[in-house]
């Protein structure tokens, strides 16, 4: 069985920068495309950044390209999100996902498996 921990959210002001990581376990990282979704409160989840099986593609949502880098690190099992210049509007609850399938994804549908969440806080 797979399974996704987040970590690495918390409370900032507007401007600062956080690292969330997704630790994967049960399989290789190499194993998945990967994703992080967030969702804010009354809104529907949103595709946020993804990278490919390789690693090698990413893509982003237009409202945090520039600012949002996704990574894979195979040998720690563990994916990351590295976040600058955070906004108010970034505020979320930030989900971490793995699909089985090679190419980058924006789609929820193509991914499988989900971890339970960590909270962004931007304050402006």
């Amino acid at each position: 069985q797979v399974q996704l921990v987040e970590s690495g959210g918390g409370l900032v002001q507007a401007g600062d920068s956080l690292r969330l990581s997704c630790a994967v376990s049960g399989r290789t990282l190499n194993a998945y495309r990967m994703g992080w979704f967030r969702q804010a409160p009354g809104k529907e989840r949103e595709f946020v950044a993804a990278v490919s099986r390789s690693g090698v593609s990413t893509s982003y949502a237009d409202s945090v390209k520039g600012r949002f880098t996704i990574a894979k690190d195979n040998a720690q099992n563990t994916v990351y999100l590295q976040m600058n210049s955070l906004k108010p509007e970034d505020t979320a609850v930030y989900y971490c996902a793995a699909g089985i399938g090679g190419i980058v994804s924006g789609a929820w549908r193509d991914y499988d498996y989900w971890g339970q969440g960590t909270q962004v806080t931007a304050s402006s």
